[in-house]
């Protein structure tokens, strides 16, 4: 009787063996060694591929494309057992966080480990230790796979690596040069550091604006690991970082997750001593800003990490360091080798204690505010909705009836009406830590020391009324807004809509590319009974009379986008303006240039490019600085410069050829740095406001001691804080806004308000800081400051936006000053 299962046993083994053979190594597939040149992504993609076709230990999943077409994939590893009863697995898994119906009793007996790599394209060795890692755990490495499943992500960000990866090895020498002054160490703007939009992914987990991202989290929240390690690379003479991390740590996470994350950091340390290989910890990478492939994992309550390696896109293959020795790629991959094997066996000799402790984290019934009320512009509400829905993020309509609470507007406890339209977000639900992370009116910072901004909260972010309530708000299902259904109305003068969102301002983009004629009325006006503020668009019939079918055209764009329009019989208004006031402006289609090149914020020109290409849907040209002399200026009507130093763009000559460009008709939007540029230039009414310190004393300077110099730095810095900003709303650029407006400030620049000009948004007297760090004698500073104005020049006019209303295109409240600036300000002098 035993003879059968003998054979079978044999034959298994067999099959097993055959199996491994077909397993080429990384040097056989490739066809060179782990380390000896970058490989490009496809031939990434396609070795996983080869893993998975011959590996009954892995599975590859491709999970969508980048913006340039580049496949997006993961691979699962794991026992064969584990993988036949894969979904069985996953949903013991989500049960035991409540994101699943519990259909079975059994409880989860798994870890799930997910290893991101190469999320900054330039940090290109962790993709080559991936590779490296998969193949060791498949076939050398299996007992590892019993009790974890192990989810690999080979390359984040596909459209950067390979950026990076194509430029290197068309420069590199060969053999390669280490002297950190050959050009293969000097890599061209912008860098394969973002991706095609020049976002840095990994500052927008929390975000999701980028296509990368919104795939992922698909993936991400159908397994929700218990482990999350994103690999990065750092500068070249610095030893290797890992966890754990450096305060600020948000105060929701756990003693465990702190707890255990020094518990990899010593298994990593111990590899790592035995190799002499130095190392630091507890340092720079802090656990606060939630749109890190560290902090994100962790406030979705995974032990979250950051492992950062020497080299960066500097080091190529080999550079010489500071340290009198040449950093290698194969050092650099052997590294994150080394920290990725030593954190799955910590997760494999912990299974029970990660999946108790996962579990205590999804219970959130203690948490002290129980809901987040929201009201305001349905569409912000729309966009907020859409936002929750990629993380998953249950919400309801509120029930009648009262809520109190801390008003965010008002700073101070309130109570208020709900009505069916207040939007309600409950922290009792598994994400309710994250809930509290985005949605609270404030951090609360241990220590100011961080390494990105301080305010993020999401009611300020999209412009809405907001109340954070210690009493659970009971709500309705939360409906989409219904379609809207326009008419036809041939027989009237014209229709009239709404201004105040990113929902209006697409439907003028399409109006406009559609060569439909749009006004906008300068003043509050009456029409037919109902009520238009300043901004309003007005499309009449006498301004499309030449437009074929217009009444249908119209209907059908307005519909496609949701927009309500109102039909008016007649250009008489009842209050107010009438259609042909020079009161009601026309919008005329402007010829937009932005600059990109060196000197310039690859980041801010990536936010601008993004804006007009994915959101505003609005065709822009992309200039180059190196040519930018040569370029006409009357082929356009508006000049957009991104933060960036401009002294060599604009040198004597050209400067004089931009203002007489300006004083013609033509438009420039300056943002963030970039507006520094014209504060005390000839002509200019800008100028930068003065402002002495304490710390000016160079005897004051000089006796502060070494050790806290880097402490007093921070007394002149504003880490992204969240600012009460004075709107002067009756000018286009505010149309839209209320009299104050909350800003997320990046820096302390500071100038002077415009004497000739128009002062549009100001911090007046000391600024109030509603969320957010800013150092004392940065507020100081920026005490009153513009924050956004227009200075008229001849016919053309500057307009400056201190503030950058399009960082990491997540400051949604911000963006309608920007659309402003662009088709309201000024724009009646555009060459048609």
């Amino acid at each position: 009787m035993k003879r059968p299962f003998l054979l079978l046993t044999v034959l298994f083994l067999h099959f097993q063996f055959a199996t491994s053979q077909n397993i080429q190594s990384p040097e056989e597939y490739l066809g060179y060694g782990i380390g000896s040149q970058f490989t490009r992504h496809s031939q990434v993609v396609d070795y996983f591929k080869h893993l998975a076709e011959n590996s009954n230990l892995a599975e590859y999943h491709p999970y969508g494309k980048t913006y340039e077409g580049r496949t997006l994939s993961y691979v699962i590893i794991s026992s064969e057992e584990n993988l036949q009863n894969l979904e069985q697995i996953q949903n013991q898994h989500l049960q035991n966080i409540g994101l699943a119906e519990e259909n079975s009793a059994a409880k989860p007996e798994k870890a799930i480990v997910w290893l991101s790599y190469n999320v900054h394209g330039n940090e290109a060795s962790s993709t080559e230790a991936a590779i490296k890692t998969i193949y060791e755990l498949v076939t050398s490495r299996q007992e590892l796979l019993e009790n974890t499943i192990i989810i690999m992500d080979p390359s984040v960000n596909p459209d950067g690596r390979d950026r990076y990866v194509n430029w290197y090895n068309q420069v590199k020498a060969t053999p390669y040069i280490t002297s950190p002054v050959a050009v293969e160490h000097h890599e061209p703007w912008p860098g394969g550091r973002p991706n095609h939009y020049l976002f840095d992914l990994n500052r927008d987990w929390a975000w999701a604006t980028q296509v990368e991202t919104q795939q992922r989290l698909k993936v991400y929240n159908d397994w929700m690991p218990h482990i999350h390690v994103d690999f990065h690379e750092q500068g070249i003479n610095d030893p290797y970082y890992f966890a754990p991390a450096a305060e600020p740590f948000h105060e929701i996470i756990t003693p465990f997750q702190r707890e255990f994350q020094t518990e990899i950091g010593r298994n990593n340390a111990r590899y790592f001593d035995e190799e002499g290989w130095l190392y630091f910890t507890k340092e720079k990478f802090d656990l606060l800003y939630p749109s890190y492939g560290d902090t994100y994992p962790t406030y979705m309550g995974a032990i979250g990490m950051t492992f950062e390696q020497a080299g960066h896109g500097r080091a190529g293959l080999g550079i010489e360091t500071t340290e009198g020795y040449n950093l290698t790629l194969v050092d650099r991959v052997e590294h994150h080798f080394t920290t990725g094997i030593s954190t799955i066996e910590v997760a494999a000799a912990n299974v029970d204690r990660l999946n108790s402790e996962f579990q205590k984290f999804y219970q959130n019934q203690d948490l002290e505010t129980k809901s987040y009320a929201l009201s305001g512009n349905p569409d912000k509400i729309e966009a907020l909705k859409d936002l929750l829905d990629r993380h998953e993020i249950s919400y309801s309509n509120a029930s009648s009836g009262r809520i109190r609470g801390y008003d965010y507007t008002e700073d101070r406890q309130v109570r208020m009406d709900a009505s069916e339209n207040t939007l309600v977000i409950n922290t009792n639900q598994p994400k309710g830590k994250m809930v509290q992370v985005l949605f609270e009116p404030s951090a609360n910072l241990v220590d100011s020391l961080t390494y990105d901004i301080t305010a993020w909260s999401l009611p300020h972010a999209f412009g809405l009324n907001a109340i954070a309530s210690t009493t659970e708000i009971s709500g309705t299902p939360s409906p989409k807004t219904p379609a809207v259904n326009n008419t036809v109305n041939p027989s009237g003068a014209g229709y009239i809509t709404k201004w105040n969102s990113m929902q209006d301002a697409k439907f003028l983009s399409a109006l406009l590319k559609e060569e439909v004629k749009v006004r906008f009325t300068e003043v509050a006006l009456e029409n037919a009974n109902q009520q238009f503020a300043p901004g309003s668009l007005i499309i009449t019939k006498s301004d499309n009379r030449n437009l074929e079918d217009f009444d249908a055209k119209l209907i059908a764009i307005a519909n496609n986008h949701n927009r309500q329009l109102s039909t008016s019989s007649t250009g008489f208004a009842t209050n107010g303006p009438d259609f042909g006031s020079s009161s009601v402006k026309i919008i005329n289609k402007p010829r937009i240039a932005i600059l990109r090149g060196e000197e310039i914020s690859s980041l801010n020109y990536g936010e601008i490019w993004y804006f007009f290409e994915q959101e505003l849907e609005y065709p822009v040209t992309s200039v180059g600085t190196d040519y930018f002399g040569s370029v006409d200026l009357n082929h356009f009507d508006l000049l957009v410069l991104a933060s960036g130093r401009y002294s060599d763009v604009f040198e004597d000559e050209e400067l004089e050829k931009l203002k007489s460009w300006v004083k013609s008709g033509g438009k420039v939007i300056a943002l963030d740095n970039a507006v520094g540029f014209f504060a005390g230039k000839e002509d200019f009414d800008l100028e930068e406001n003065t402002f002495e310190t304490e710390k000016d004393s160079i005897q004051k300077k000089n006796l502060i001691p070494y050790n806290e110099r880097e402490r007093e730095s921070i007394k002149d810095l504003i880490t992204g804080s969240i600012i009460e900003t004075q709107i002067d709303n009756t000018h286009p650029m505010a149309f839209g806004y209320e009299k104050t407006y909350r800003s997320l400030k990046l820096s302390n620049d500071s100038y002077s308000f415009l004497d000739d000009g128009y002062n549009v948004g100001y911090i007046e007297r000391e600024p109030k800081i509603i969320s957010g760090f800013a150092g004392s004698e940065a507020k100081k500073k920026i005490a009153n400051s513009l924050v956004f104005g227009e200075e008229r020049m001849g016919s053309g006019s500057f307009i400056y936006l201190v503030d950058n209303p399009l960082f990491r295109a997540f400051w949604q409240n911000g963006k309608m000053f920007f659309v402003n600036a662009i088709f309201f300000v000024n724009n009646e002098n555009y060459r048609m």
